[in-house]
């Protein structure tokens, strides 16, 4: 059985386990009102930058017993698609058993996803996500893909394999979709492309997003994520998508002429 140890614990958030819970909590929005939500799409810097546009996405949703966590894998180990399918992951907050089962179910009948604990061994962007989830739900179980070099047409069936899987295990599921936005660039530019995708995003587009990313080149870290978590809501059922909030790291920095921008969306 794997155990996977935090990769970025005092480098995109704080590693002593009390300081964590005092600083989810303290980026937490208080008396807001949870409700149900098939997905969320939420950013992935530290916590710095990006954690109070993190902790106000996930605020927003009732969090299930299981969350699928979709990131994109930054450091191109393990296969394209990949499940970490059986084990736990151990964080400072406490430790989050795996979905086996639902994880078994995506990995059922298909050749694009494969079992893989290495794909996630140093990747941050499903790690960053988890104490927020793990503040909403004590008894948190996780399902986390990592997904990279997927084309447009496999990022729809990916999403129709997560629908068939969540609807066959026939329990409330929350789909998870981590991703940052343009990276890098002055803000004004950066706010432009965003907008672009963000369109698409809030259209329930997925053919729309991942084109319009590629032709304009936006350095959306999470699209493939993002396009797969689109899909897989359209065949649970979804109708709307809202924008949380858009901001990028400027605010925090105050430097506007290279930045990151971040997204909180919520599907349903």
């Amino acid at each position: 059985m794997s155990t996977r140890k935090p990769a970025v614990s005092d480098q995109f958030y704080p590693g002593d386990p009390d300081l964590l819970a005092r600083t989810v909590a303290e980026l937490t929005p208080a008396g807001v009102r949870r409700r149900q939500a098939l997905a969320v799409v939420s950013p992935h810097a530290g916590y710095v930058y990006s954690g109070r546009l993190a902790a106000e996405t996930i605020a927003r949703v009732r969090v299930p017993g299981t969350v699928i966590v979709i990131g994109p894998n930054h450091h191109g180990l393990g296969p394209r698609a990949a499940v970490m399918a059986c084990g736990a992951w151990l964080m400072p907050t406490g430790r989050v058993e795996i979905d086996e089962d639902l994880a078994a179910s995506l990995l059922a009948g298909n050749d694009l996803l494969e079992d893989s604990a290495l794909a996630h061994r140093h990747e941050h962007s499903l790690e960053v996500q988890i104490p927020f989830l793990q503040a909403a739900r004590a008894d948190l179980r996780i399902v986390p893909l990592t997904l990279s070099r997927l084309s447009l047409n496999e990022c729809l069936e990916l999403g129709g394999i997560i629908a068939r899987a969540i609807e066959a295990c026939g329990r409330e599921v929350l789909i998870v979709a981590s991703s940052d936005m343009t990276h890098y660039e002055p803000r004004e530019r950066a706010e432009a492309k965003d907008r672009m995708a963000l369109e698409r995003l809030l259209a329930l587009d997925p053919r729309g997003l991942f084109t319009t990313v590629v032709e304009n080149r936006i350095t959306m870290c999470g699209v493939i994520p993002v396009t797969v978590t689109i899909a897989a809501s359209l065949a649970l059922g979804a109708s709307k998508a809202e924008l949380v909030r858009y901001t990028d790291s400027g605010e925090v920095s105050g430097d506007t002429g290279s930045v990151v921008g971040y997204a909180g969306v919520i599907i349903g």
